[in-house]
């Protein structure tokens, strides 16, 4: 099964109504910096909270874009309409997309 997959210069700036955000990243990653409006869930508790995905399609995203291939995989093999982001959060920031972070500090990718 191939990961349905896009790159950075396919994601409209700024993202189209319809379009929700799972970031995968652990705790530690999700305060520094991430895209706003993102649902987060880390990798390793995506079957046990599968319920609180968003309806429609989500782009799935993580540092590099490892962790959000697994999850792409995991939820596109049970029918959600999901893409992962190739370069994750590294490309995101280097682009100067718009990001949030929960530290008070300015967002950053860690």
């Amino acid at each position: 099964m191939s990961i349905p997959t896009v790159s950075l210069d396919q994601v409209p700036d700024p993202l189209p109504e319809g379009l929700s955000v799972l970031d995968v990243r652990e705790d530690i990653e999700w305060v520094h910096g991430h895209i706003e409006g993102a649902v987060h869930i880390p990798l390793s508790e995506l079957p046990a909270r599968i319920d609180e995905l968003p309806e429609g399609q989500t782009l799935i995203v993580c540092k590099i874009g490892g962790r959000s291939a697994q999850a792409t995989m995991y939820l596109a093999g049970k029918g959600y309409d999901v893409a992962n982001l190739e370069g994750g959060m590294i490309d995101w920031s280097a682009a100067g997309r718009p990001m949030v972070s929960e530290t008070g500090q300015a967002p950053q990718v860690v």
